[in-house]
């Protein structure tokens, strides 16, 4: 039990595992789009930051939604510099598990992103999905602009009703300006592609997400 306690409450900066001045390998091409994981994509193209659970199901579901054009697992919003799987699954990095989704705004809009994501999961656990428990796996949008921060917090607060009337608790997610994104080992990049009977422990709450908050990213 104190085990468990340890690893839903995030590590003071100061106490932090040390990292590395290096990134990890990570792999060259997405598995499902054959395109280089870290580009160049296309002009006009913007970026979105989700955590929401287990890397490997989240990052399916925006690999399914048409406009996405590349998606990348990674760790954010912690504090070591390149932390390895072993190290942020430990606890001592503070760091999420997090999608990193790359998408062409004029076939998809970032609200449709909020609303997959939101949709996917449940976002009132705190420090946990399902039987997945520990920091890395908290609910998080991480935006890169003042409007995908708008849209979120539109989309928190109308979400966030639609679960009190249906008997949730409060929405536990986190809002904030994208961290710096490390990019996950290679085993990891599109794992669901590669496993596609592998583990996914993402489950949502059956309550929908309107599109539309009145505030466009």
């Amino acid at each position: 039990m104190f085990g468990m306690r340890k690893k839903t409450e995030m590590p003071a900066r100061e106490k932090a595992l040390p990292g590395r001045g290096f990134a990890i390998p990570t792999a060259d091409i997405h598995h499902v789009f054959g395109t280089p994981l870290k580009g160049p994509f296309a002009d006009g193209v913007e970026t979105a930051m989700f955590g929401l659970g287990c890397f490997w199901g989240a990052e399916r579901k925006f690999w399914q939604v048409p406009g996405v054009v590349s998606t990348a697992v990674g760790y954010a919003a912690g504090f070591t510099p390149n932390p390895t799987y072993e190290e942020v699954c430990s606890g001592g990095t503070g760091h999420n598990e997090v999608v990193l989704v790359v998408f062409d705004p004029d076939r998809v809009s970032y609200e449709t992103l909020l609303k997959t994501f939101w949709e996917a999961h449940d976002p009132t656990q705190g420090m946990r999905q399902g039987n997945d428990v520990g920091t890395k796996y908290r609910s998080g949008v991480y935006t890169f602009s003042d409007a995908q921060q708008a849209a979120a917090l539109a989309s928190k607060k109308v979400f966030g009703d639609g679960l009190a009337a249906a008997g949730f608790p409060a929405i536990t997610t986190e809002v904030l300006a994208a961290p710096e994104f490390y990019y996950a080992e290679d085993y990891h990049q599109q794992y669901l592609s590669k496993i596609p009977n592998g583990y996914c422990g993402l489950g949502g709450t059956g309550v929908t997400c309107p599109v539309g908050t009145g505030v466009v990213a």
